[in-house]
């Protein structure tokens, strides 16, 4: 009989003590005994036992020589020992009074942006279509509110940057989809808008884990950002932009292919920076034919992307 069939082996030798009569208790020893006992003699610790001074009587071995040659399973890590378990503060450095409540006011922000996302897909399951658009423009301006509190107070913490990450996840992946969806229903296909809102939703995952897990450029994003990309979608759809619905879902597809690409696009600081006759151009546009205007902004932009990738591989 095996050794492992200890159960079988105890059934065995109880109907065998109940026929012949001839018992004996330590046959029916428990299992958890029998068990160490069988690992003991299988990694030879009975050899290495000796009877000294402060060693377990029944093991014959210290506990640190046991743990030294027992073997421990790769899929169960080492039990972490009570005394070193320590909480990792969510923000580092001094935690005053005042600082927790700049902390709070900063993430008060991110949830903001987070509830209005998820109001802007109520909305737009409703039919209100444009005021979903414009809770996902007060989205935008949240999302760029909490970063700049949070420089301009010195609470900056990676527990804010992954809450700004979900909450651009659930605001610009999830409710911008949904609100362009829900636009598009009727004059295109479903099938085609589906497929484009899913895209825009999948890019924005792979562009923000890329994000999270990327070193920082102070100069260029790598890639469109899912916040202008959702600014790009909300205004489309609050301003109703004149364009046919197969041109909406190709610029739909294109936007989200834009966020995972390796083409560098300019940071809004570059932008402010640069010359004011350059943004009078846009504003007098905006006066005379807005949606014109803005369609002609987002072109640029989009296409800036890619001359700048070529002329930094002409200089390098």
């Amino acid at each position: 009989m095996r050794r492992s069939s200890t159960f079988a082996r105890q059934v065995l030798l109880v109907r065998v003590g109940r026929r012949d009569g001839d018992l004996h208790p330590s046959d029916l020893s428990p299992t958890e005994h029998r068990y160490a006992d069988r690992q003991r003699r299988r990694y030879g610790l009975d050899r290495l036992s000796r009877p000294t001074l402060g060693v377990d009587p029944t093991l014959g071995l210290d506990r640190a020589d046991i743990d030294a040659v027992m073997p421990v399973s790769p899929a169960m890590p080492p039990m972490a020992q009570a005394d070193e378990a320590r909480s990792i503060p969510l923000l580092p450095g001094e935690r005053t009074m005042a600082r927790r409540m700049k902390f709070g006011l900063v993430n008060a922000c991110t949830l903001a942006s987070l509830m209005l996302g998820m109001l802007a897909i109520f909305l737009a399951m409703q039919g209100e279509v444009r005021l979903a658009a414009l809770c996902l423009i007060a989205c935008v301006g949240f999302d760029g509110l909490d970063g700049a509190l949070a420089r301009r107070l010195g609470v900056a913490s990676p527990f804010g940057a992954q809450m700004d990450s979900l909450a651009d996840m659930c605001s610009f992946g999830l409710a911008a989809p949904v609100v362009v969806y829900a636009s598009l229903a009727g004059s295109v296909s479903t099938a085609a808008a589906a497929v484009a809102c899913a895209l825009v939703a999948a890019c924005a995952a792979i562009r923000l884990a890329r994000f999270n897990v990327s070193p920082k450029d102070g100069r260029f994003f790598c890639g469109v950002p899912t916040t202008m990309a959702a600014a790009v979608l909300a205004v489309t759809v609050a301003i109703g932009l004149p364009v046919p619905g197969a041109v909406l879902v190709a610029g739909v597809a294109l936007l989200a292919f834009a966020m995972v690409s390796s083409f560098p696009y300019a940071k809004l600081a570059r932008l402010v920076k640069l010359p004011p006759w350059l943004w009078l151009a846009p504003v007098i546009g905006a006066l005379v034919d807005i949606r014109l205007t803005f369609a002609l902004i987002v072109v640029g932009y989009l296409v800036s992307g890619p001359v700048l990738w070529l002329r930094q591989r002409r200089t390098a």
